[in-house]
Protein backbone atom coordinates (compact mmCIF):
# COMPACT_ATOMS: atom_id res chain seq x y z
CA UNK A 1 0.00 0.00 0.00
CA UNK A 2 1.41 3.30 -0.85
CA UNK A 3 2.00 5.68 2.30
CA UNK A 4 -0.89 8.78 2.72
CA UNK A 5 0.20 11.25 4.77
CA UNK A 6 -2.53 13.84 5.89
CA UNK A 7 -1.98 17.27 6.72
CA UNK A 8 -5.34 19.33 9.02
CA UNK A 9 -5.45 22.90 8.25
CA UNK A 10 -6.71 24.16 11.72
CA UNK A 11 -4.75 27.67 12.55
CA UNK A 12 -7.44 30.60 11.91
CA UNK A 13 -9.89 32.08 14.49
CA UNK A 14 -12.81 32.40 13.01
CA UNK A 15 -13.78 35.64 13.19
CA UNK A 16 -17.12 35.42 11.93
CA UNK A 17 -17.99 32.40 14.91
CA UNK A 18 -17.94 35.82 16.95
CA UNK A 19 -16.47 33.58 19.64
CA UNK A 20 -13.66 33.76 22.22
CA UNK A 21 -13.65 29.47 21.44
CA UNK A 22 -11.46 29.11 18.48
CA UNK A 23 -13.62 28.09 15.43
CA UNK A 24 -12.31 24.20 15.35
CA UNK A 25 -12.94 23.27 18.94
CA UNK A 26 -16.88 24.43 19.01
CA UNK A 27 -18.70 21.27 19.20
CA UNK A 28 -20.89 19.49 15.95
CA UNK A 29 -22.48 16.12 17.98
CA UNK A 30 -20.45 16.79 20.67
CA UNK A 31 -17.35 16.38 19.02
CA UNK A 32 -14.58 19.30 18.52
CA UNK A 33 -15.61 19.80 14.72
CA UNK A 34 -11.73 19.59 14.21
CA UNK A 35 -11.82 15.55 15.31
CA UNK A 36 -14.13 14.72 12.45
CA UNK A 37 -11.77 14.92 9.55
CA UNK A 38 -9.04 13.37 12.02
CA UNK A 39 -11.06 10.80 12.42
CA UNK A 40 -11.63 10.37 8.49
CA UNK A 41 -7.47 10.55 7.64
CA UNK A 42 -7.11 8.13 9.99
CA UNK A 43 -10.38 5.76 8.52
CA UNK A 44 -8.42 5.84 5.05
CA UNK A 45 -5.09 4.85 6.33
CA UNK A 46 -2.81 7.92 6.91
CA UNK A 47 0.13 6.48 8.56
CA UNK A 48 0.32 10.30 10.47
CA UNK A 49 -1.70 13.09 10.76
CA UNK A 50 -0.19 17.06 10.91
CA UNK A 51 -2.56 19.24 12.61
CA UNK A 52 -1.52 22.90 11.98
CA UNK A 53 -2.77 24.62 14.44
CA UNK A 54 -2.54 28.54 15.47
CA UNK A 55 -4.74 30.37 17.35
CA UNK A 56 -5.04 28.55 20.92
CA UNK A 57 -2.70 26.36 19.72
CA UNK A 58 -2.59 24.79 23.37
CA UNK A 59 -6.48 23.96 23.73
CA UNK A 60 -6.64 22.90 19.78
CA UNK A 61 -3.46 20.38 21.24
CA UNK A 62 -5.45 19.61 24.19
CA UNK A 63 -8.55 18.52 22.42
CA UNK A 64 -6.64 16.40 20.51
CA UNK A 65 -4.80 14.42 23.21
CA UNK A 66 -4.70 10.50 22.56
CA UNK A 67 -5.69 10.83 18.72
CA UNK A 68 -2.27 9.97 17.47
CA UNK A 69 -1.90 13.25 15.87
CA UNK A 70 1.09 15.58 15.62
CA UNK A 71 0.22 19.18 16.24
CA UNK A 72 2.45 22.14 14.98
CA UNK A 73 2.54 25.45 14.87
CA UNK A 74 2.01 28.49 12.60
CA UNK A 75 2.71 31.45 14.88
CA UNK A 76 1.10 33.64 12.29
CA UNK A 77 -1.62 33.08 10.03
CA UNK A 78 -0.15 34.34 6.57
CA UNK A 79 -2.52 32.01 4.37
CA UNK A 80 -3.09 28.29 3.50
CA UNK A 81 0.07 27.75 1.95
CA UNK A 82 1.98 29.25 4.86
CA UNK A 83 0.30 26.82 7.18
CA UNK A 84 1.20 23.97 4.62
CA UNK A 85 4.70 24.78 5.00
CA UNK A 86 4.66 24.27 8.95
CA UNK A 87 4.55 20.78 8.39
CA UNK A 88 7.41 20.70 6.01
CA UNK A 89 9.77 19.87 8.72
CA UNK A 90 7.78 17.41 9.73
CA UNK A 91 7.88 15.81 5.97
CA UNK A 92 11.33 15.52 5.04
CA UNK A 93 12.76 13.06 3.27
CA UNK A 94 8.86 11.63 2.47
CA UNK A 95 8.41 10.92 -1.15
CA UNK A 96 4.37 9.54 -0.96
CA UNK A 97 1.29 11.32 -1.42
CA UNK A 98 -0.10 14.58 1.01
CA UNK A 99 -3.46 14.91 1.93
CA UNK A 100 -4.48 18.24 2.70
CA UNK A 101 -8.08 18.81 4.85
CA UNK A 102 -9.51 21.33 6.51
CA UNK A 103 -10.39 21.58 10.04
CA UNK A 104 -13.50 23.44 9.76
CA UNK A 105 -14.75 20.92 7.56
CA UNK A 106 -16.64 18.00 10.04
CA UNK A 107 -19.05 16.45 7.33
CA UNK A 108 -16.58 14.67 5.18
CA UNK A 109 -16.38 11.46 4.79
CA UNK A 110 -14.17 8.19 4.18
CA UNK A 111 -15.47 7.15 1.19
CA UNK A 112 -15.41 10.45 -0.69
CA UNK A 113 -11.98 10.38 0.39
CA UNK A 114 -11.20 7.23 -0.82
CA UNK A 115 -12.97 8.06 -3.80
CA UNK A 116 -10.56 11.68 -4.21
CA UNK A 117 -7.67 9.45 -3.08
CA UNK A 118 -8.21 6.58 -5.64
CA UNK A 119 -8.64 9.20 -8.55
CA UNK A 120 -5.57 10.87 -7.63
CA UNK A 121 -3.10 7.67 -7.94
CA UNK A 122 -4.99 5.63 -11.16
CA UNK A 123 -4.29 8.96 -13.17
CA UNK A 124 -0.67 9.37 -11.75
CA UNK A 125 -1.81 12.68 -10.76
CA UNK A 126 1.09 15.65 -9.12
CA UNK A 127 -1.72 17.88 -7.72
CA UNK A 128 -5.28 17.02 -7.54
CA UNK A 129 -8.29 19.66 -5.99
CA UNK A 130 -11.58 17.94 -4.87
CA UNK A 131 -14.26 19.98 -6.21
CA UNK A 132 -18.34 20.49 -7.02
CA UNK A 133 -20.65 22.96 -8.85
CA UNK A 134 -22.61 25.43 -7.25
CA UNK A 135 -25.91 27.39 -8.89
CA UNK A 136 -24.52 30.37 -6.30
CA UNK A 137 -20.73 30.08 -6.07
CA UNK A 138 -19.89 33.24 -4.85
CA UNK A 139 -17.33 33.92 -2.30
CA UNK A 140 -15.61 30.13 -3.38
CA UNK A 141 -12.53 29.70 -5.81
CA UNK A 142 -13.00 29.00 -9.09
CA UNK A 143 -11.23 25.80 -10.73
CA UNK A 144 -9.90 26.71 -14.27
CA UNK A 145 -9.75 23.91 -16.66
CA UNK A 146 -7.84 23.85 -19.96
CA UNK A 147 -9.22 22.73 -23.58
CA UNK A 148 -8.58 18.91 -22.58
CA UNK A 149 -10.56 19.57 -19.11
CA UNK A 150 -7.24 19.37 -17.11
CA UNK A 151 -6.68 21.62 -13.69
CA UNK A 152 -4.74 24.65 -15.22
CA UNK A 153 -5.54 27.07 -11.97
CA UNK A 154 -7.49 28.25 -9.19
CA UNK A 155 -8.51 31.73 -8.52
CA UNK A 156 -9.87 33.24 -5.58
CA UNK A 157 -13.37 34.86 -5.30
CA UNK A 158 -11.97 38.65 -4.98
CA UNK A 159 -9.49 38.30 -7.34
CA UNK A 160 -11.46 36.40 -9.96
CA UNK A 161 -12.77 38.58 -13.64
CA UNK A 162 -16.07 38.61 -14.60
CA UNK A 163 -15.64 35.76 -16.73
CA UNK A 164 -14.18 34.02 -14.44
CA UNK A 165 -16.98 34.21 -12.02
CA UNK A 166 -19.14 32.71 -14.17
CA UNK A 167 -17.76 29.14 -13.17
CA UNK A 168 -19.94 27.27 -11.24
CA UNK A 169 -17.16 24.45 -10.44
CA UNK A 170 -15.14 25.48 -7.09
CA UNK A 171 -12.39 24.56 -4.88
CA UNK A 172 -13.48 22.49 -1.54
CA UNK A 173 -10.12 23.49 -0.13
CA UNK A 174 -9.26 19.75 -0.07
CA UNK A 175 -5.66 18.48 -2.03
CA UNK A 176 -3.69 15.70 -2.74
CA UNK A 177 -0.02 16.23 -3.89
CA UNK A 178 3.16 14.41 -4.22
CA UNK A 179 5.07 15.25 -1.75
CA UNK A 180 7.98 16.69 -2.87
CA UNK A 181 6.52 18.49 -5.62
CA UNK A 182 4.22 20.33 -3.19
CA UNK A 183 6.63 21.36 -0.92
CA UNK A 184 9.21 22.68 -3.75
CA UNK A 185 6.05 24.76 -4.98
CA UNK A 186 4.98 26.21 -2.38
CA UNK A 187 8.77 28.47 -2.03
CA UNK A 188 7.47 29.76 -5.26
CA UNK A 189 4.03 30.69 -4.01
CA UNK A 190 3.58 34.53 -4.32
CA UNK A 191 1.59 37.07 -2.29
CA UNK A 192 0.48 39.27 -4.94
CA UNK A 193 -3.05 38.95 -4.52
CA UNK A 194 -5.94 41.00 -2.94
CA UNK A 195 -5.40 39.28 0.78
CA UNK A 196 -1.35 39.15 0.39
CA UNK A 197 -1.54 35.92 1.54
CA UNK A 198 0.32 32.75 0.73
CA UNK A 199 -2.83 30.80 -1.55
CA UNK A 200 -2.25 27.34 -1.53
CA UNK A 201 -4.65 26.99 -4.92
CA UNK A 202 -1.54 28.48 -6.45
CA UNK A 203 0.28 25.25 -6.29
CA UNK A 204 -2.06 24.22 -9.21
CA UNK A 205 -1.31 26.88 -11.43
CA UNK A 206 2.31 26.01 -10.43
CA UNK A 207 2.26 21.96 -11.10
CA UNK A 208 0.29 23.66 -14.69
CA UNK A 209 2.71 25.36 -16.48
CA UNK A 210 5.30 22.86 -15.47
CA UNK A 211 3.80 20.27 -17.60
CA UNK A 212 2.76 18.36 -14.70
CA UNK A 213 -0.57 16.21 -14.11
CA UNK A 214 -3.16 18.01 -12.31
CA UNK A 215 -6.97 17.39 -11.96
CA UNK A 216 -10.13 18.29 -10.82
CA UNK A 217 -11.93 15.75 -9.38
CA UNK A 218 -15.77 16.43 -9.14
CA UNK A 219 -17.62 15.06 -6.37
CA UNK A 220 -21.54 15.83 -6.51
CA UNK A 221 -22.49 16.91 -2.41
CA UNK A 222 -21.60 20.21 -1.52
CA UNK A 223 -23.05 19.48 2.12
CA UNK A 224 -19.95 17.25 2.57
CA UNK A 225 -17.76 19.32 1.67
CA UNK A 226 -18.83 22.68 3.11
CA UNK A 227 -16.88 24.78 5.77
CA UNK A 228 -18.27 26.15 8.54
CA UNK A 229 -17.90 30.02 8.84
CA UNK A 230 -20.30 31.40 11.08
CA UNK A 231 -23.17 30.07 13.59
CA UNK A 232 -25.71 29.35 11.00
CA UNK A 233 -23.18 27.12 9.25
CA UNK A 234 -22.64 24.95 12.53
CA UNK A 235 -26.05 24.61 13.14
CA UNK A 236 -26.70 23.48 9.33
CA UNK A 237 -23.73 21.12 10.20
CA UNK A 238 -24.92 19.71 13.37
CA UNK A 239 -28.46 18.97 11.88
CA UNK A 240 -26.41 17.40 9.32
CA UNK A 241 -24.94 15.38 11.47
CA UNK A 242 -27.59 14.51 13.75
CA UNK A 243 -29.32 13.26 10.70
CA UNK A 244 -26.22 11.21 10.07
CA UNK A 245 -25.64 9.76 13.27
CA UNK A 246 -29.71 9.00 13.32
CA UNK A 247 -30.15 6.84 10.27
CA UNK A 248 -26.71 4.82 11.39
CA UNK A 249 -27.96 4.05 14.69
CA UNK A 250 -31.49 2.96 13.12
CA UNK A 251 -29.70 1.09 10.58
CA UNK A 252 -28.26 -1.17 13.66
CA UNK A 253 -31.64 -2.08 14.84
CA UNK A 254 -32.84 1.35 17.40
CA UNK A 255 -36.14 2.91 17.46
CA UNK A 256 -36.02 6.99 17.32
CA UNK A 257 -39.37 7.63 17.25
CA UNK A 258 -38.47 11.17 16.03
CA UNK A 259 -35.14 11.49 14.84
CA UNK A 260 -35.19 15.01 13.81
CA UNK A 261 -36.21 15.65 17.55
CA UNK A 262 -33.56 13.13 19.13
CA UNK A 263 -30.15 14.34 19.63
CA UNK A 264 -27.62 12.03 19.77
CA UNK A 265 -23.42 12.78 19.59
CA UNK A 266 -21.31 10.83 17.84
CA UNK A 267 -19.41 8.82 20.74
CA UNK A 268 -22.70 7.15 22.01
CA UNK A 269 -23.56 4.29 21.71
CA UNK A 270 -26.83 2.20 21.36
CA UNK A 271 -28.09 -1.44 21.60
CA UNK A 272 -30.43 -2.91 19.70
CA UNK A 273 -34.11 -2.81 20.11
CA UNK A 274 -34.00 0.06 22.27
CA UNK A 275 -36.73 2.98 21.94
CA UNK A 276 -35.55 6.33 22.01
CA UNK A 277 -38.37 9.30 22.50
CA UNK A 278 -38.53 12.37 21.23
CA UNK A 279 -37.06 15.75 23.14
CA UNK A 280 -34.23 13.62 24.40
CA UNK A 281 -30.33 14.08 24.06
CA UNK A 282 -27.67 11.88 24.69
CA UNK A 283 -24.43 13.35 25.39
CA UNK A 284 -20.81 12.26 25.89
CA UNK A 285 -19.31 8.93 25.75
CA UNK A 286 -23.12 7.64 26.98
CA UNK A 287 -23.49 3.75 26.05
CA UNK A 288 -26.86 2.44 26.11
CA UNK A 289 -28.03 -1.08 26.20
CA UNK A 290 -30.10 -3.20 24.58
CA UNK A 291 -33.83 -3.83 25.29
CA UNK A 292 -34.21 0.04 26.68
CA UNK A 293 -36.91 2.42 26.80
CA UNK A 294 -35.45 6.15 26.70
CA UNK A 295 -38.66 8.05 27.59
CA UNK A 296 -39.28 11.58 26.48
CA UNK A 297 -37.71 14.75 27.60
CA UNK A 298 -34.65 13.28 28.98
CA UNK A 299 -30.85 14.17 28.66
CA UNK A 300 -28.10 11.51 29.65
CA UNK A 301 -24.33 12.63 29.98
CA UNK A 302 -21.33 10.19 30.03
CA UNK A 303 -23.40 7.33 31.55
CA UNK A 304 -23.44 3.61 31.28
CA UNK A 305 -26.82 2.00 31.09
CA UNK A 306 -27.66 -1.51 31.21
CA UNK A 307 -30.31 -4.11 29.05
CA UNK A 308 -33.85 -3.56 29.49
CA UNK A 309 -33.18 -0.13 31.96
CA UNK A 310 -37.34 2.70 31.62
CA UNK A 311 -35.68 5.53 31.97
CA UNK A 312 -39.16 7.85 32.15
CA UNK A 313 -39.74 11.35 31.04
CA UNK A 314 -37.88 14.30 31.65
CA UNK A 315 -34.83 12.65 33.39
CA UNK A 316 -31.36 14.24 34.04
CA UNK A 317 -28.79 11.50 34.05
CA UNK A 318 -25.03 12.54 34.47
CA UNK A 319 -22.07 10.20 34.71
CA UNK A 320 -24.14 7.56 36.30
CA UNK A 321 -23.92 3.36 35.98
CA UNK A 322 -27.76 1.87 36.05
CA UNK A 323 -27.54 -1.70 35.62
CA UNK A 324 -30.02 -4.25 33.94
CA UNK A 325 -33.70 -4.10 34.33
CA UNK A 326 -33.82 -0.79 36.67
CA UNK A 327 -36.18 1.70 36.31
CA UNK A 328 -35.31 5.79 36.85
CA UNK A 329 -38.00 8.40 36.64
CA UNK A 330 -40.17 10.34 36.17
CA UNK A 331 -38.25 13.30 37.05
CA UNK A 332 -35.41 11.99 38.05
CA UNK A 333 -31.73 13.26 38.57
CA UNK A 334 -28.82 10.90 38.66
CA UNK A 335 -25.95 13.21 39.53
CA UNK A 336 -21.97 12.35 38.84
CA UNK A 337 -21.12 8.57 40.42
CA UNK A 338 -24.51 7.86 40.93
CA UNK A 339 -25.04 3.76 40.56
CA UNK A 340 -28.20 1.99 40.52
CA UNK A 341 -27.82 -1.84 40.53
CA UNK A 342 -30.00 -4.47 39.33
CA UNK A 343 -33.77 -3.77 39.78
CA UNK A 344 -33.40 -0.88 41.52
CA UNK A 345 -35.81 1.93 41.23
CA UNK A 346 -35.22 5.72 41.65
CA UNK A 347 -38.95 7.90 41.35
CA UNK A 348 -40.72 11.09 41.24
CA UNK A 349 -37.90 13.69 42.02
CA UNK A 350 -35.14 11.95 43.51
CA UNK A 351 -31.75 13.07 43.14
CA UNK A 352 -29.20 10.58 43.50
CA UNK A 353 -25.28 12.05 44.20
CA UNK A 354 -22.48 9.59 44.48
CA UNK A 355 -24.35 6.96 46.32
CA UNK A 356 -25.02 2.57 45.44
CA UNK A 357 -28.83 1.85 45.32
CA UNK A 358 -28.22 -1.92 45.74
CA UNK A 359 -30.00 -4.92 43.78
CA UNK A 360 -33.67 -4.51 44.25
CA UNK A 361 -33.72 -1.41 46.05
CA UNK A 362 -36.31 1.27 45.78
CA UNK A 363 -36.45 5.00 46.12
CA UNK A 364 -39.63 5.87 44.41
CA UNK A 365 -40.67 9.18 45.92
CA UNK A 366 -39.16 12.82 46.46
CA UNK A 367 -35.77 12.29 48.19
CA UNK A 368 -32.38 13.14 47.94
CA UNK A 369 -29.53 10.33 48.59
CA UNK A 370 -26.06 11.87 48.82
CA UNK A 371 -22.30 9.99 49.54
CA UNK A 372 -24.30 6.88 50.33
CA UNK A 373 -24.13 2.90 50.28
CA UNK A 374 -27.46 1.47 50.27
CA UNK A 375 -27.89 -2.35 50.11
CA UNK A 376 -30.10 -4.94 48.49
CA UNK A 377 -33.92 -4.89 48.73
CA UNK A 378 -34.35 -1.34 50.72
CA UNK A 379 -37.15 1.02 50.51
CA UNK A 380 -36.79 4.34 50.85
CA UNK A 381 -39.90 5.83 51.72
CA UNK A 382 -40.86 9.56 50.21
CA UNK A 383 -38.94 12.62 51.96
CA UNK A 384 -36.07 10.92 52.94
CA UNK A 385 -33.01 12.83 53.36
CA UNK A 386 -29.37 11.83 53.66
CA UNK A 387 -27.85 14.82 55.77
CA UNK A 388 -24.79 14.30 53.97
CA UNK A 389 -23.12 17.94 54.37
CA UNK A 390 -21.83 19.43 58.30
CA UNK A 391 -20.62 22.81 56.75
CA UNK A 392 -17.51 21.26 56.27
CA UNK A 393 -17.31 18.06 55.19
CA UNK A 394 -19.14 15.49 53.47
CA UNK A 395 -20.42 12.00 55.50
CA UNK A 396 -21.35 8.86 54.33
CA UNK A 397 -24.41 7.02 55.28
CA UNK A 398 -25.03 3.05 54.85
CA UNK A 399 -27.80 1.57 54.97
CA UNK A 400 -27.91 -2.51 54.73
CA UNK A 401 -29.89 -5.19 53.17
CA UNK A 402 -33.46 -5.24 53.80
CA UNK A 403 -34.05 -2.17 55.58
CA UNK A 404 -37.31 -0.28 55.66
CA UNK A 405 -37.13 4.07 56.18
CA UNK A 406 -40.29 5.35 56.69
CA UNK A 407 -41.10 8.36 55.49
CA UNK A 408 -39.85 12.19 56.00
CA UNK A 409 -36.61 10.57 57.66
CA UNK A 410 -33.50 12.49 58.22
CA UNK A 411 -30.23 10.61 57.96
CA UNK A 412 -27.72 12.28 60.11
CA UNK A 413 -24.54 11.34 58.63
CA UNK A 414 -22.07 9.43 59.71
CA UNK A 415 -24.81 6.55 60.05
CA UNK A 416 -25.32 3.23 59.80
CA UNK A 417 -28.41 1.65 59.45
CA UNK A 418 -27.78 -2.53 59.86
CA UNK A 419 -29.52 -5.50 58.13
CA UNK A 420 -33.36 -5.77 58.31
CA UNK A 421 -33.86 -2.20 60.64
CA UNK A 422 -36.91 -0.25 59.86
CA UNK A 423 -37.27 3.45 60.83
CA UNK A 424 -40.36 5.06 61.88
CA UNK A 425 -41.44 7.83 60.11
CA UNK A 426 -40.62 10.99 60.51
CA UNK A 427 -37.46 10.12 62.12
CA UNK A 428 -34.25 11.93 63.13
CA UNK A 429 -31.16 9.40 62.94
CA UNK A 430 -28.50 10.65 64.21
CA UNK A 431 -27.61 7.27 65.60
CA UNK A 432 -25.96 3.56 64.28
CA UNK A 433 -29.29 1.38 64.37
CA UNK A 434 -28.57 -2.12 65.37
CA UNK A 435 -29.47 -5.59 62.81
CA UNK A 436 -33.68 -6.59 63.09
CA UNK A 437 -33.91 -2.63 65.33
CA UNK A 438 -36.99 -0.61 65.07
CA UNK A 439 -35.98 3.26 65.42
CA UNK A 440 -38.08 5.79 66.37
CA UNK A 441 -36.82 9.43 66.61
CA UNK A 442 -39.82 11.97 67.31
CA UNK A 443 -41.09 14.31 70.14
CA UNK A 444 -44.43 13.28 71.64
CA UNK A 445 -47.47 14.91 70.08
CA UNK A 446 -49.50 17.08 71.66
CA UNK A 447 -52.97 17.69 71.44
CA UNK A 448 -54.18 21.25 72.50
CA UNK A 449 -58.53 20.70 72.76
CA UNK A 450 -60.38 23.35 71.79
CA UNK A 451 -57.69 25.67 70.62
CA UNK A 452 -59.57 26.81 67.59
CA UNK A 453 -62.73 28.16 70.11
CA UNK A 454 -60.21 29.86 72.31
CA UNK A 455 -58.03 31.37 69.32
CA UNK A 456 -61.95 32.54 67.83
CA UNK A 457 -62.33 34.18 71.49
CA UNK A 458 -59.58 35.95 71.33
CA UNK A 459 -59.66 37.51 68.38
CA UNK A 460 -63.74 39.15 68.88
Amino acid sequence: MEQLISVILAAGKGTRMKSELVKVLHPVAGRPMVRYPVAAAREIGSSRIIVVAGHQHDRVSAALQGFQVDVVMQAEQLGSGHAVLMAGPHLQGYAGDVLILCGDVPLITPATLQMFLAAHRDNSACVSVLTVELADPSGYGRILRGAGGDLTGIVEHRDATQAQRAIREINTGIYCCRAPFLFEALEKVKTDNDQGEYYLPDIAAIASAAGMKTQAVLTPDFAEVAGINDRADLAAAERAMQARIARRHMANGVTLVDPAATYIDADVRIGADTVVQPGTALRGATDIGTGCTIDVHCMIQDSKIGNRVHVQPSCVIEKSSIADSAKVGPFAHLRPQAVLEEGAHVGNFVEVKKSRIGRGSKANHLTYIGDADIGAGVNVGAGTITCNYDGKRKHPTIIEDHVFIGSNTALVAPVTIHKNALIGAGSTITKDVPENALAVARGPQKNYENFFRHREEQEE
